[in-house]
């Protein structure tokens, strides 16, 4: 499952692996791949994209335990993550001055990639 999502720049969905597993192991149902999929995050080698409902690599494969901002494309789907500590300090700041401490965090922009705007242009 794991060399599923690294094969791909784009976030894809469960079924999608579903239907790329079944390729090589025609008997898999999806419990097979949700559970794949929970065991992938829990060790942090994968995230969700919440709001396309689908999954990418990690791109610390969770060398340490980490805030990430995923850049979406809409036109393409790829996915880029960023880490960016000083965006996660403003973050924990801005929060610590309303007394609320963050537990997690999930930032998403979407956009246009760079690609995808270079093919618009021509």
């Amino acid at each position: 499952m794991f060399e599923l999502i690294c094969a791909s720049p784009k976030a894809s969905s469960a079924y999608e692996l579903l239907e790329e597993l079944k390729l090589s192991e025609p008997q898999a149902k999806p419990p097979t791949v949700y559970r794949a999929l929970d065991f992938l995050l829990e060790q942090g080698f994968i995230h969700r994209v919440e709001s396309t409902n689908s999954y990418i690599q990690c791109c610390s494969c969770n060398a340490h335990k980490h805030y990430s901002h995923l850049l979406i494309c809409d036109k393409c789907s790829n996915v880029i993550e960023l880490q960016d500590d000083s965006l996660v300090a403003l973050l924990a700041d801005n929060a610590e001055k309303h007394g609320f401490t963050i537990i997690n965090h999930v930032i998403e922009s979407h956009g246009i990639c760079q690609s995808c705007s270079s093919d618009k242009a021509n």
